[in-house]
C-alpha cells in the first residue's frame, strides 16, 4: 500500500511538473516562432533536457551515486531548478504585460498612419499571412479577376514583419527569460562569492558583567557537497576567522554527502580559530550523510559536537541537542540530558538546529537559542513557505524568556543560488544588562 501510494504522489509531482513546463514552453517558445525551425526545436531540448536534468540530479545526490556522477548532474540539475522557477514565475508576470502591450499597438495602430520621408508608412505592419487575408477580404475585384494578395505586392519589409501577436508574444517573453536568467546569475554569484558578515547584539539579563560582549560567530547550513567544496569552505572559515570571535557554533546542516566523498572539502574547516573553540550540533542533512561519520569527523578537525550535551563557559552554560531529523536513528534530541541539571541561575545559550525546538527551550529556561535551517527561504517566494512551517524565519525573536536568533545560512541546498535571503554568518554579541 505504502509503495502504491509513493507511486501515486510521484506520478502526480511529475504531471504537476510536466503541466508547467508545458506552459512556459507554450509561451517562450511555441508563441515566439512561427514554425519547427532551429529556435523552436532548441527551445523544446532545452525545456525537456532541463526538467530531465533536475530530477536525475535530485535522484542522483539522495541515491548516493557515484560522486563525480552527483558533480556533474549537479550544476545543470540544480540551476534549472532555480531558473525553472523564475521562468514560472516571469512568464505568469507576462500575462499582465501581454493585454497591456496588445492595447497599446491596437490604440497606435487605430491613430492612423505617420509620414515618413514623405511616404505614409503604417506604424504596424501585419504578418504576411495575416495581411493577404484581411486585405483579400476587403478589396473589390478588378475587371480582370481577382486582385493580387496584397502580401504579394507588399515591400520586402512589410512582406517580413511578425504580426502583432508574434510581436507581443516575443517582447513579453524575452522579457521574461532575461529577468529569469538575471535573477538565477546574480543570485549564484551571490552564493560562490561567499557569505557576508551581520552583527547582532543580544542582552541576557543572568549574564555577568564579566561576559559582557562576548561574541559568538554562528555559521549554519553550510552545505558542502557536489557543488560547494574545498573552496567554499576554505571562505567560510577565513570570514569567520576574520571576525576574530570568542567562540565559534556550527549549527547543523554542515555536509551533503558521506565523509568519504567530502571529508576533503571539510578539512579547511581544521583552521577555524576562536579564544573558548568551537563547537557543533547536528542537522537534519546530517542524518542523510552519515551522523555517527561526521561526529567523529568534526572531533578530527577540532570541533567539539554537542550531542545533547553542556558544557560550562566563564560566564554562561553553552548547551547543545541534537537535531529532529535523529528520531529515526533513535538520535534525537533529549533537552532533559542537556539541560536538565544545570543552574538554572546561569545564562545559557543553546545550539538547536531548527527553530521550531524553540518551545522546548522556552520550558528548559534557555536565555538564548541559535538556529539556522530555513536558509531565509533561499529562493523567493520560499520564504513564505518557510514561515508556514518555522517560528521565525530569519533574524531576532523573543519567546517568553528565551530570544531566537535565527540564520540564514552560508551556502545552499539544491540550487547554489539565493534570491532575496542573502547568505550570511553572524557574530552574536552577548551584552549583559549588568554593564
Amino acid at each position: 500500500m505504502a509503495v502504491l501510494v509513493i507511486a501515486l504522489v510521484a506520478l502526480v509531482a511529475v504531471a504537476v511538473l510536466g503541466g508547467l513546463h508545458w506552459y512556459v514552453w507554450r509561451r517562450l517558445v511555441r508563441d515566439t516562432t512561427r514554425a519547427w525551425g532551429p529556435a523552436r526545436i532548441t527551445g523544446t531540448v532545452v525545456l525537456v533536457a532541463g526538467p530531465v536534468l533536475m530530477i536525475a540530479a535530485l535522484a542522483a545526490e539522495r541515491g548516493g551515486a557515484p560522486f563525480w556522477l552527483q558533480q556533474a548532474l549537479g550544476w545543470p540539475g540544480f540551476l534549472w531548478m532555480a531558473l525553472a522557477i523564475y521562468l514560472l514565475l516571469a512568464v505568469l508576470a507576462g500575462e499582465v504585460l501581454r493585454p497591456l502591450l496588445r492595447r497599446f499597438l491596437e490604440r497606435r495602430g487605430r491613430a492612423g498612419t505617420v509620414v515618413a520621408d514623405g511616404e505614409a508608412q503604417a506604424p504596424f505592419t501585419p504578418a504576411p499571412e495575416e495581411a493577404a487575408s484581411e486585405e483579400a477580404a476587403s478589396a473589390p475585384a478588378s475587371e480582370d479577376g481577382p486582385s493580387e494578395p496584397a502580401s504579394e505586392a507588399a515591400p520586402e519589409t512589410r512582406r517580413n514583419a511578425p504580426s502583432r501577436r508574434l510581436f507581443v508574444s516575443r517582447v513579453v517573453g524575452g522579457a521574461a527569460a532575461a529577468a529569469a536568467v538575471g535573477t538565477v546569475g546574480y543570485g549564484t554569484y551571490g552564493v560562490l562569492r561567499g557569505p557576508r558578515v551581520k552583527r547582532v547584539t543580544v542582552p541576557l539579563a543572568k549574564l555577568p558583567r564579566s561576559a559582557h560582549g562576548f561574541r559568538i560567530a554562528v555559521v549554519s547550513d553550510i552545505h558542502l557537497g557536489p557543488l560547494l567544496g574545498r573552496g567554499f569552505a576554505q571562505k567560510v572559515v577565513d570570514t569567520i576567522n576574520a571576525t576574530q570571535p570568542d567562540l565559534i557554533a556550527v549549527v547543523g546542516d554542515l555536509v551533503d554527502g558521506s565523509v568519504k566523498n567530502l571529508g576533503p572539502a571539510a578539512a579547511p574547516l581544521a583552521g577555524l580559530k576562536a579564544r573558548f573553540g568551537s563547537f557543533f550540533v547536528t542537522g537534519n542533512h546530517e542524518y542523510f550523510s552519515g551522523a555517527q561519520q561526521w561526529l567523529e569527523e568534526v572531533r578530527t578537525l577540532g570541533i567539539h559536537p554537542l550531542e545533547n550535551a553542556r558544557t560550562e563557559l566563564a560566564g554562561f552554560d553553552l548547551a547543545g541537542v541534537n537535531d529532529l531529523q535523529g528520531e529515526s536513528e533513535g538520535q534525537g534530541p533529549d533537552f532533559g540530558k542537556a539541560l536538565g541539571d544545570r543552574d538554572t541561575t546561569r545564562a545559557c545559550v543553546l545550539l538547536a538546529h531548527q527553530p521550531v525546538q524553540i518551545h522546548e527551550a522556552v520550558k528548559h529556561g534557555v536565555d538564548l537559542q541559535l538556529s539556522g535551517h530555513t536558509h531565509g527561504g533561499q529562493l523567493w517566494p520560499g520564504n513564505f513557505i518557510a514561515a508556514a512551517a518555522n517560528p521565525t524565519v530569519a533574524g531576532l525573536e523573543r519567546y517568553g524568556d528565551t530570544e531566537l536568533y535565527v540564520s540564514r545560512g552560508a551556502g545552499a541546498w539544491g540550487p547554489p543560488t539565493r534570491v532575496g535571503a542573502p547568505s550570511d554568518i553572524t557574530v552574536v554579541q552577548l551584552a549583559s544588562k549588568q554593564a
